[in-house]
């Protein structure tokens, strides 16, 4: 049989199983999902497929398995490491979940929602404040980030300090295996010591072991009051220190600690003068802490601004505004959330997703920024992330007025391998909350032992034998070298 013949029967057999108008063929129709959201990576696909259930995506798999056609699964595209984007062969089949948008059930006493992974994280955010509960995680892309997706990568955010990463927050899953067989693993349970823990495998694995298609996930109660601040401060130590006081006066109230260089502040002001509700930066760095608190609203803004008052009176904080109002803490998670947007703007960027240990923090940043700066004197340096968690996007910005295209084709490995070296020399991670996708396959060659390689291949072999999940994604193909420098 003729590839072209194959393709053909293949298509007529999706047209069956899903019906007409969910099998999109066409260039136009498949460009936005073929693309990713940074505009890295421009594949082709054979076509997108969008199923409604769990059942129809068994079948897609294993009408692919049959004609041995590579699936890509896809949620809401908002990934940064390329691991959604099929590759430019054409032949390869994108496997949409986002007609999968059901909340299955809602429970307030078990504090567990039941979520299709098409259901965008912030659809699930509000199902649960209807009913008085918290669904925690909370990301920039919340609004088009859909729940397979976030599980898919191990999301973290902004509240992981408190609450978790998006594994933390999982309960169970159903998956289609790579077979198409359909595994429900939807518990409940907080405690189920029943042999390996196979949920775990999927969490984190970017659609390379199988295809999530509904999740267990934690709810909490909604606290009685959030209060939001932000406090300029002269060193990345500094910040730490806060943030030890912080922990020791606030608590598990304490649920968000980001940190913001003064550059980070003025970008977003200069793209969006909207935002920021005022603040102006007058230190090299900014903390936006955010407590809750189970009493009141007066009771939570007076413990924190007791918190910064101690911090003002010991010169630890050199200014701080603690939000009067509800519109203005959104101002202020406005200004954090739109750093990515306003370097978006500002144009092309070396972007960093590295993890380090807190107390390893401050040495880190400084010594950094002195390896980064001799090697690219000109560039501007736009670090911002997740201090509570430890996690930095430690990014490195062209100059103003210069060719940013040229500036990452001479410098990115450079850059990569400096930022990346510095945090694993400190016990850190490349990768953080990002995943690994098809942009940091070679720096999982270069930081991940020969053994810890050799285990993630025999899981892959084990649960996807013909390799047809998401290909080319996580693992680095076998024969690559360590050299680790793809840019």
């Amino acid at each position: 049989m003729t590839p072209a013949r194959r393709r053909e029967l293949l298509l007529d057999a999706l047209h069956a199983v899903l019906g007409a108008g969910h099998v999109q063929v066409l260039e136009a129709e498949l460009e936005p999902w073929t693309r990713d959201w940074r505009g890295r990576y421009q594949g082709r696909a054979l076509a997108l497929a969008s199923p409604e259930s769990t059942a129809q995506v068994a079948q897609l798999i294993e009408l692919c398995a049959a004609h041995e056609v590579a699936v890509v699964p896809q949620g809401g595209n908002t990934g940064l490491v390329g691991g959604a984007t099929p590759d430019a062969s054409g032949q390869q089949l994108l496997l949409s979940l986002r007609r999968m948008q059901r909340i299955r059930a809602l429970s307030p006493v078990d504090g567990v929602v039941v979520a299709e992974a098409g259901c965008v994280v912030q659809h699930v955010q509000q199902q649960a404040q209807q009913q008085g509960m918290l669904f925690p995680l909370s990301l920039a892309a919340e609004g088009s980030a859909t729940i397979g997706g976030v599980l898919s990568t191990n999301a973290g955010g902004t509240a992981v300090l408190r609450y978790g990463n998006a594994r933390a927050l999982c309960l169970g899953l159903e998956v289609v295996t790579a077979q198409g067989r359909i595994w429900n693993g939807l518990s409940s349970l907080r405690k189920d010591n029943t042999g390996y823990d196979l949920r775990d495998l999927f969490i984190g694995a970017e659609g390379t072991l199988g295809v999530i298609t509904a999740a267990s996930l934690q709810l909490f109660p909604l606290p009685a009051a959030q209060c939001t601040a932000i406090a300029q401060l002269a060193r990345v130590a500094d910040a730490v220190e806060l943030l030890q006081r912080a922990r020791a006066a606030l608590g598990a109230g304490l649920t968000a600690f980001e940190l913001m260089s003064a550059h980070s502040v003025q970008l977003v002001q200069e793209h969006f003068p909207q935002l920021g509700g005022g603040l102006q930066a007058q230190a090299p760095w900014c903390v936006l802490l955010e407590f809750s608190d189970s009493e009141s609203q007066a009771h939570a803004r007076q413990r924190l601004e007791q918190l910064l008052a101690d911090g003002l009176d010991g010169g630890l904080v050199r200014d701080a505004v603690v939000a009067q109002s509800l519109a203005q803490a959104q101002a202020m998670w406005a200004l954090r959330e739109h750093i990515p947007l306003a370097q978006s703007r500002q144009g092309l960027n070396i972007k960093h997703d590295i993890a380090v240990p807190i107390s390893a923090m401050a040495a880190f940043v400084e010594s950094t920024a002195e390896l980064v700066l001799e090697c690219c004197p000109e560039a501007r340096l736009v670090v911002f992330g997740h201090l509570g968690d430890g996690n930095l996007h430690y990014n490195v910005q062209a100059p103003r007025g210069g060719d940013a295209a040229e500036f990452l084709r001479r410098h990115q490995a450079a850059c990569n391998r400096i930022v990346h070296d510095a945090a694993a020399a400190c016990g850190g991670s490349f990768s953080a909350e990002h995943g690994i996708g098809q942009l940091k396959t070679s720096e999982l060659q270069r930081y991940k032992s020969p053994l810890a390689l050799e285990l993630m291949r025999a899981l892959k072999a084990a649960l996807d034998p013909r390799g047809l999940l998401n290909p080319g994604k996580v693992l680095p193909p076998e024969a690559a070298g360590t050299d680790g420098d793809k840019p």
